[in-house]
């Protein structure tokens, strides 16, 4: 860790395009024979279909569909693309034609319905959508209100009124075009934030934030070469998606490996992890959360080496039981759509279960108070990085569209990540919470990550979300919402609750037990799998 602090002297030219500067050297690499055979894209479909992609074959289709963009559809650099399609090899094939003409692409997730879509399409002023045929028909029950979108491409075999055909088109274009001309700082891609504390804002990040930033996410955390191969299981509809299945890994050479895998399935990922040479995988803490719930041990996954986990904190006992099981660490991270990787447990690093790890070097992070002053070690506050009098260059741009919530996420000297937390005397900084979500109960502030954590560690619980619920004599107590494994579902609840609460006073502070709770089925969750708190908050305090 320390020598990567000292070693990490990012160089930022004044003109940058990822698909240029970096695919198309892997693919110069791979003709020169310096490289090594791995592909660049490696899917399967799991029914006997693969696809594997070199490098230059990635270059030759990419620039086809680039072709497509700005022929067929006449888009322009600056143009914005929204793209929601599975994991599919298009996905990748478009992400990259993006880069090349110049437009901003827009990703989304399949689960998003006709009013999500609405919103996306009319915030951003998209003047192209490209899509499958499940969400086609959503997109027609809105187009009408969408005065800006001016194309629809349908990647299908069939074909539909209105549309025009992805895989025709691409089948007649040509395979010659010219990347156009990109500054470091000009955009590259919106994601619209997961909204769990709101309504999702549109987060702009240029050719460098991403595309240069994503470099100590692939070397140092994710401990990437060109003999690798990563499978990271997020949805393409989620800014991680660009992390760990685009940018990352390719600014190392590494191969991405992908699944189609419709759905979350823990016997899909055991069997890949044990047929593919996979050597990195990397997951949301909620699958780890379900793996874990199956006999791991009883596959072998004979090129897995490294594991990590972000997206949100990921409970110490459920890395403990994947060490058990697997005997890998898993190496959690830290970010936000807004950044790249914040803090990250790195390689060689002694791993503190239930923390986040070391800031990257990318960035100055700091424990605030709400007048900007910074906390000493122990004391909880607002994560923070440091944005003057320099602001780090992988930061977000801004809140495309809307100046003044970019503004508010800065006080004093620092941006503020909206993030509760506290670094420890050896640098190590743990998760409290959502800003919003941390609960002020008879005085004693109560993080709803250490509640979940101490109940995920009870064999009858699932998982669980954690939040503030109106008390007439504390102002606010803990209640949990959790869901029970199938072994405990039909148990007494008021005896179930009774062990459970006993639990939690004996593994963690007593005053931090949930005074309530309530059993469900599944929990509230963002389309990126995050559990949306504030909803199950505001339902508490509507009562």
């Amino acid at each position: 860790y320390e020598a990567m602090t000292q070693q990490y002297r990012p160089e930022i030219p004044e003109y940058f395009n990822f698909a240029r500067d970096v695919l198309d050297r892997w693919a110069e690499m791979e003709k020169e024979g310096k490289k090594s055979k791995n592909p660049a894209l490696w899917w399967v479909d799991g029914a006997g279909e693969e696809v594997r992609w070199s490098f230059e074959e990635l270059g030759v289709l990419s620039r086809k569909v680039a072709n497509v963009l700005s022929g067929a559809c006449g888009l322009q650099r600056g143009d914005r693309v929204v793209l929601i399609l599975p994991r599919i090899p298009e996905w990748w094939l478009v992400n990259v034609a993006c880069m090349r003409t110049g437009t901003v692409l827009i990703p989304g997730t399949q689960q998003l319905t006709a009013k999500d879509i609405l919103h996306r399409l009319q915030k951003s002023k998209a003047k192209c959508i490209i899509t499958g045929d499940s969400v086609a028909p959503a997109v027609d029950s809105v187009g009408a209100e969408c005065q800006s979108l001016k194309f629809r491409l349908l990647v299908s075999e069939g074909h539909r009124e209105g549309w025009l055909n992805f895989k025709d088109l691409l089948r007649n274009a040509p395979s010659d075009h010219q990347c156009v001309t990109t500054k470091y700082q000009d955009p590259m891609a919106i994601f619209f934030t997961s909204g769990t504390t709101g309504s999702p804002k549109m987060v702009e990040h240029s050719h460098s934030s991403y595309g240069i930033g994503l470099t100590v996410s692939g070397r140092y955390w994710l401990d990437l070469t060109s003999s690798d191969i990563l499978w990271n299981i997020s949805d393409t509809g989620w800014a991680k998606a660009a992390w760990s299945s685009v940018l990352s890994p390719w600014i190392q050479g590494t191969c991405v490996f992908v699944h189609k895998m419709p759905h979350f399935d823990p016997y899909i990922v055991f069997e890949s992890l044990s047929r593919f040479p996979i050597t990195v995988f990397c997951s949301p803490p909620t699958a780890y959360r379900m793996l874990v719930q199956h006999k791991v041990s009883s596959y072998q996954f004979k090129g897995l080496r490294h594991c990590v986990s972000a997206g949100e904190p990921i409970n110490p006992d459920v890395m403990e039981e994947w060490k058990v099981q697997t005997g890998l660490d898993i190496h959690e991270g830290y970010g936000q759509t807004e950044t790249v990787l914040v803090c990250g447990n790195f390689k060689g690093m002694k791993i503190k279960p239930g923390s986040m790890g070391k800031p990257s070097p990318e960035y100055d992070v700091k424990i605030i108070d709400e007048n900007s002053n910074i906390l000493p070690p122990g004391k909880e506050g607002d994560i923070a990085i440091r944005v003057k009098p320099t602001r780090p260059l992988f930061l977000f741009t801004c809140y495309a569209d809307d100046p003044e919530k970019t503004e508010a996420t800065i006080r004093g000297d620092f941006y503020v990540t909206g993030d509760r937390g506290i670094m420890d005397e050896d640098g190590y900084f743990w998760f409290v919470g959502r800003a919003d979500d941390v609960i002020n109960s008879s005085g004693y502030r109560i993080g709803p990550f250490e509640v979940e954590s101490a109940l995920v560690e009870h064999p009858a619980v699932v998982e669980s979300a954690v939040v503030s619920s109106p008390d007439p004599i504390r102002g606010e107590v803990v209640k949990a919402f959790v869901v029970l494994t199938s072994d405990y579902a039909s148990e007494d609840p008021e005896k179930m609750m009774k062990e459970l609460q006993d639990h939690v006073k004996k593994v963690t502070a007593p005053y931090k037990y949930p005074r309530k709770m309530e059993f469900v089925q599944q929990l509230p969750k963002t389309v990126s799998g995050k559990i949306r708190r504030n909803e199950l908050r505001q339902k508490e305090w509507r009562k």
